[in-house]
């Protein structure tokens, strides 16, 4: 929180003496305090259980105080005079910084009112249970009492919504149209079959019976009288105010000032000062270039056809896809026992904390991608987990799995957060910080990895690599295409389609997400390209001298950060390496 004598200092118009860094510490401290509480589920999912009996308070009055509020720590922040500090002070001030001026410029836009999208929001609320640890009486009582004060979340959701109605802030018909599924799998007759009563079906033994009968069925009616009937409520709003209202094409253009949000959304995902015709631009170069690639490992394939014909044979042969889901999870499990043994060759620092794979909940596989990773729980209390989607097989194919994991467990998105996570030097904010240009370039850049590692054993994983990575560059073209040039959705499916053999199901799920969560997926490319552009620098510089395991907790150790940044500290590095 603001102290009382720097808001005495706003009102007169005043500037306070320089501070110290300790007490940019203590405001750094005092900030995650405040941002803990006032996102309750996040800190339940990081397992900080201090609040894990209430939802995050999404009414427009709170949501408007958090942005005076943001606007008076940039007030305080300019009271630090940041040429007396450390290098190491410097940067923890200027990460500090960052974020909340990213969140004073983004509120004008009123992306807020976005409440929800195809892939998360109140209508999958129940899965925050699955990030929980459930060991005492306590952790049920305050589930119990979530639920109960899920109806006024899922109205304040309405109201938000409602809002963004008015202001054409609203997501497109195309892909809202998955959500009623979604809703109508929370409205339940029977109270256990609920989602929400999973946690209620599994009781430690040291916990008493008549606590576990009380609360089990405080549980049961507080579903069929309080959560089943706010999600009816929400369907109706939904089919009969907010579809209707949604707009018939896509792109972010379309809202209002939609150019300056993409324009804005582009900056912050990457990192960077690329404009959408840029990355667009770069998008279009790295497509024809790994186009060639795949040409070559084609020919090393012994395929004689064509790449559209290439693609059919890897889309469609029946020797790439596993026949049920257990045979899948299990190929999947296999894989990943197979890289953790390599990571020592290009590693020096791995993270203590373990990873394991789980399965995407039924109810959203069919709308979701192939897999996502979920952190591990600040605690140590949970582990990381790689989730994969088992909805149906015959869709996905075996030779993507190895780039797939290499992505989302090790030495991907687990290596790198569960490392960030375990720098007890670094402040709270800056161990569990998400810049995503980093975080999903080093997802991508690990891909790349298997190569070195030797996992890549033949021609068809190599291509699947390929794939993935042709991937990431089209949606630099497809993306930026939609929000800012004016594509129509299916001119994206086909530019997918034609430059990359994934089945129809994930292209069409993938182009759904871009459209509905603008600029979030340029990320990956424009990370990627830039890891890699740092270490060939790096190699050049170095000679033999460099060591890609040392480049690689240079590039590790100091936790998520924006590529300018990264790229300073892999200048510094190189000074200290030449005499």
């Amino acid at each position: 929180m603001l102290a009382p004598t720097c808001l005495v200092f706003l009102i007169l118009g005043q500037a306070p003496a320089a501070q110290s860094a300790r007490e940019m510490y203590k405001l750094i401290d005092a900030e995650w305090e405040h941002a803990m509480e006032v996102n309750p589920t996040w800190a339940s999912s990081l397992g900080d259980r201090r609040w894990n009996d209430r939802w995050e308070d999404l009414s427009l009055n709170a949501i408007e105080r958090e942005q005076k509020h943001a606007q008076q720590v940039l007030a305080q922040l300019a009271t630090f005079d940041r040429s007396q500090f450390t290098a190491e002070e410097q940067l923890d001030l200027d990460l500090f910084r960052h974020g909340y001026e990213l969140r004073v410029e983004e509120f004008p836009f009123g992306w807020h009112f976005i409440a929800i999208n195809q892939r998360e929001g109140v209508q999958t609320a129940d899965e925050l249970a699955d990030s929980l640890r459930f060991e005492s009486v306590k952790d049920y009582e305050d589930w119990l009492a979530r639920l109960r004060s899920l109806s006024a979340n899922i109205d304040q959701t309405t109201a938000l919504m409602r809002e963004g109605i008015k202001r054409r802030m609203v997501q497109p018909r195309v892909t809202m149209q998955r959500v009623p599924g979604q809703i109508a799998k929370q409205i339940v007759d029977d109270p256990e079959r609920s989602p929400f009563f999973k946690p209620f079906r599994r009781w430690p033994s040291d916990i008493a019976a008549v606590d576990r009968e009380r609360i089990s069925a405080a549980a049961r009616d507080t579903i069929r009288t309080a959560v089943v009937p706010a999600y009816r409520k929400f369907q109706k709003f939904f089919s009969d105010e907010y579809l209707p209202a949604c707009f018939d094409g896509v792109g972010a253009w379309r809202m209002a000032d939609g150019d300056k949000l993409y324009a804005f959304q582009a900056r912050r995902h990457t990192t960077t000062k690329l404009s959408p015709q840029e990355i667009h631009d770069i998008g279009q170069r790295e497509v024809k270039r790994i186009r060639a690639e795949m040409e070559k490992v084609k020919a090393a394939a012994g395929f004689k056809g064509t790449m559209p014909e290439f693609f059919h044979f890897l889309r469609t042969a029946p020797q790439f896809f596993c026949k049920t889901p257990d045979e899948l999870l299990q190929t999947y499990q296999a894989l990943t026992k197979r890289i953790d043994p390599t990571l020592v060759k290009v590693f020096r620092t791995l993270p203590r904390m373990p990873y394991g794979i789980e399965v995407i909940p039924e109810k959203i596989a069919p709308d979701t991608t192939t897999a996502y990773y979920r952190p591990p729980a600040a605690d140590g209390s949970r582990a990381g987990s790689y989730f994969v989607n088992l909805y149906r097989p015959e869709t996905r194919p075996k030779w993507e799995m190895m780039a797939l994991s290499l992505h989302e467990g090790v030495p991907g998105h687990h290596f790198q957060i569960a490392l960030a996570q375990e720098r007890t030097g670094m402040p709270q904010f800056r161990r569990h910080a998400h810049f995503t240009a980093y975080i999903e370039g080093w997802g991508l850049y690990a891909e790349s990895l298997g190569e070195e590692l030797g996992l890549y054993d033949d021609p068809y994983s190599k291509f699947g690599q390929l794939t993935y990575e042709m991937w990431r560059a089209v949606r630099l073209v497809v993306d930026t295409g939609i929000h800012a040039l004016q594509w129509e959705r299916q001119q994206a499916i086909d530019f997918f389609k034609e430059n990359a053999p994934k089945a129809e199901l994930d292209i069409v799920n993938e182009v759904d997400r871009y459209i509905s969560w603008p600029g979030q997926a340029l990320a990956y490319k424009i990370g990627e390209l830039k890891l890699k552009e740092l270490r060939a620098r790096s190699r050049q510089v170095l000679g033999e001298k460099f060591d890609l395991r040392e480049f690689h907790d240079v590039v590790l150790l100091g936790g998520a950060v924006p590529l300018d940044i990264l790229e300073s500290r892999v200048n510094e590095w190189l000074k200290s390496k030449i005499p």
